[in-house]
């Protein structure tokens, strides 16, 4: 008979935060960005490029994958690269460009904050302030994400345990921000076929251990466009709240991760196979909103 008590790891030497503990609130928690609710039976679609390259790339990008189904735009402004000689982003210019794409399609839109210093001017123009992969264990920064008082989503460290990641996010819940996402975007093994490896395994999990909705990141989680719609679908089947995928309309000429973007008709498809299995596991997709008259 399988147990009742959400976190007994007790044998492993793990242990669960409290304030992210599902046993301290059994009810999932469902953030809510402008009627755009993640957590609940909907399953959710993000979607847009990793960098904001210019105007035209942006606005086109967003208008295409809103007619997909996207609920969410995402997009970087600033852009935390391996290289310090790759493209770093637009900054605030590419801010106001999310902004633009919000007020013309009335979606919501994702962006990061790497610092501090950028926390207050994210903030300005974010509905979602992103805590990426390399940021995880910033404590300054998941501290200033808790007071920004906007919904966080929170990207697993390359290299962090499960456990790490939740300590994470407690830092965040612990500045008294309820609303954090958490987000699978694979983790760096042995493997070198992909740029990372995508623990599915993850979801299940985080979703037994805590209240907190769970998306997955399949573009980053591969790096391989082509691997993109079956890891994304998968996502869905193992109970993801939803999935976050990156969308170019030229993705060879990218400035960054080209490789792993769909292009639009792509992830127009991507979006009708994952209705498919929503449907299947008693979910179903969130029509997006109207565009703004």
């Amino acid at each position: 008979m399988e147990s009742n008590h959400y976190n007994d790891f007790s044998n492993t030497g793990c242990t669960v935060p409290s304030r992210v503990d599902r046993k301290s609130k059994p009810d999932p928690t469902q953030v809510d960005i402008g009627g755009v609710r993640i957590g609940g039976s909907d399953v959710i679609i993000i979607a847009g490029p990793c960098a904001i390259e210019n105007r035209e790339q942006l606005i086109e990008t967003a208008r295409q994958v809103y007619a997909a189904g996207a609920n969410i735009l995402r997009g970087g402004a600033f852009k935390p690269r391996t290289s310090p000689y790759s493209f770093q982003g637009l900054g605030e210019e590419g801010l106001k460009y999310l902004e633009e794409a919000r007020k013309e399609l009335g979606i919501p839109v994702v962006t990061e904050a790497m610092d501090t210093r950028q926390m207050e001017l994210v903030c300005k123009f974010a509905d979602i302030i992103q805590i990426g992969s390399r940021s995880m264990q910033n404590y300054p920064l998941l501290k200033e994400a808790g007071r920004c008082h906007k919904p966080v989503l929170l990207k697993r460290g390359m290299m962090a345990s499960v456990q790490e990641y939740l300590l994470a996010a407690e830092y965040i819940l612990s500045e008294g921000n309820p609303n954090v996402i958490l987000c699978e975007r694979g983790i760096r093994t042995f493997e070198n076929y992909t740029r990372f490896t995508l623990d599915l395994s993850a979801v299940p999990l985080l979703k037994r251990l805590t209240h907190l909705p769970v998306i997955v990141d399949p573009s980053h989680g591969t790096g391989l466009s082509w691997m993109v719609p079956s890891m994304a679908k998968a996502a869905i089947a193992v109970g993801a709240d939803g999935v976050m995928i990156e969308v170019h309309i030229k993705p060879l000429d990218a400035l960054s991760d080209g490789q792993q973007s769909l292009y639009p008709q792509d992830f127009a498809q991507l979006v009708k196979d994952i209705e498919k299995v929503a449907l299947a596991i008693g979910r179903k997709l969130l029509p997006p909103k109207p565009p703004v008259a």
